[in-house]
């Protein structure tokens, strides 16, 4: 039987495992050119409209600029390639994956799962600090083998199916790290939409996933009126963030209805347009990582570089309109109704709400929907002894200062430090 430490090597012509290089540079000329030759407005056609109207045009402008004269993919790429970089048929897909081990033979095998407009280069600040050893609380050295696969569809990784689902994206990934790699226990961190799927592994697959570390859930941020129905009180600092997201959501959410009803219209418009391409999903990146308060330590890391290689990995792998079906193939993947559907699967589930998250989830909800021994949380609440009760367990909880919807791009210490509290409830 295949194991962690040594893989069924006859697996590696079934799944046709293979190493794999990025090479894209080729392409770089043509984004360019087209960079180039965009014509942006001169100004503002109202001034002092905030981000809520969606991208603002200085920002715009300033990355286009920097784009064409600065921006090296050529060097990016070399940083991408530093990882071990593989691709696997699973069910008639190609999945392309990054796999860098721990020389710990006892490491905790970790898939991290990413979402959109985001990519495996999300989780790049991550990967190597988390193969490295760290001494836990109780003594006990820790490290993990550390898998982060590309979502169907998107960047190296083939096109699905259309009625292809999270479900069915869930299915290949517990594959791939039990069959393909040889992991028959692992735990699994996620974002975005790697959250729908990561809660599908760890709902459906309860004998393989052993813990779960969450920094979103694919159930619905409750209203007003359901904390209110719990007795939940929030802080006043807790009603300016609550208030903060229910705006956004008001408007900033109009790109999933397009996404879902209309991808043609939106994906082939930008289809060969990186700056419009820029426009959609960089504004999103930057929105969702708002920069924290100057006493924040340590400072966001989200940077000008990070975002566009974010879209020039979209634009140079021809997966920007291929990305958009995610959203049409699993219109109802954000419940409102709250059910643990992993109710007999004993595994821990952790959570982090970052402060400048898109939604905001109460620990009270979250334990409604997993086996929840930790929420780390950007406000303190007073709640915790109620969810205790609920839980029956002792609930750890702590606070990161900042962080947003993909904090491995903006916080990734405080990433590092989610996945390593894994360690503290992994059995097998």
């Amino acid at each position: 039987m295949a194991t962690a430490a040594h893989p069924d090597p006859t697996n590696h012509t079934k799944f046709d495992l293979k190493p794999f290089k990025i090479d894209l540079s080729s392409k770089v000329p043509h984004l360019k050119t087209l960079v180039s030759n965009t014509r942006l407005p001169a100004k503002p056609l109202y001034p002092d409209l905030g981000p809520d109207k969606g991208i603002q045009l200085e920002f715009l402008s300033s990355l286009k600029e920097e784009w064409v004269t600065s921006y090296d993919w050529d060097a990016e790429q070399a940083k991408l390639n530093e990882f071990k970089h593989f691709t696997a048929v699973i069910e008639g897909l190609t999945v392309h994956f990054i796999h860098e081990k721990s020389a710990d033979t006892d490491a905790i095998p970790v898939i991290l799962l990413h979402g959109w407009p985001s990519s495996f280069h999300e989780f790049t600040p991550v990967i190597k600090p988390l193969t490295q050893c760290w001494t836990n609380a109780a003594g006990k050295k820790v490290s993990f083998n550390v898998v982060v696969p590309s979502l169907p569809g998107f960047m190296f990784s083939s096109l699905p199916a259309v009625n292809w689902t999270t479900d069915d994206t869930a299915r290949i990934f517990n594959t791939l790290m039990t069959d393909v790699l040889g992991y028959p226990k692992y735990a699994v961190h996620a974002t975005d939409w790697g959250c729908v799927v990561g809660y599908s592994l760890y709902s459906t697959f309860t004998t393989t996933v052993r813990a779960a570390q969450f920094a979103f859930i694919p159930f619905a941020p409750p209203s007003r009126e359901q904390m209110a129905a719990e007795n939940i009180t929030l802080t006043a600092e807790q009603n300016v963030t609550v208030a903060r997201q229910s705006a956004a959501s008001k408007t900033g959410l109009g790109f999933r209805d397009m996404q879902t009803n209309k991808p043609n219209d939106v994906g082939l418009s930008l289809y060969d347009n990186p700056v419009g391409q820029l426009a959609w999903m960089g504004g999103k990146i930057k929105l969702c990582a708002v920069r924290p308060p100057a006493r924040a330590r340590p400072p966001s890391q989200l940077t000008s570089t990070a975002i566009l290689t974010s879209v020039s990995l979209y634009y140079l792998t021809d997966s920007f309109l291929s990305s958009l079906w995610i959203y049409v193939a699993n219109p109802e993947a954000f419940s409102s109704v709250y059910t643990n559907k992993a109710a007999s699967a004993a595994a821990p589930m952790l959570f982090s709400q970052y402060k400048y998250n898109v939604a905001y989830w109460p620990e009270e909800f979250v334990a409604k929907v997993g086996n929840l021994v930790s929420y780390t949380g950007a406000l303190r609440s007073r709640l915790i002894p109620r969810v205790r009760k609920l839980i029956g367990l002792d609930l750890k909880y702590a606070v990161h200062d900042f962080g947003g919807h993909f904090p491995g791009l903006d916080n990734p210490p405080a990433v590092i430090a989610d996945i390593h509290e894994v360690a503290a409830y992994w059995k097998v």
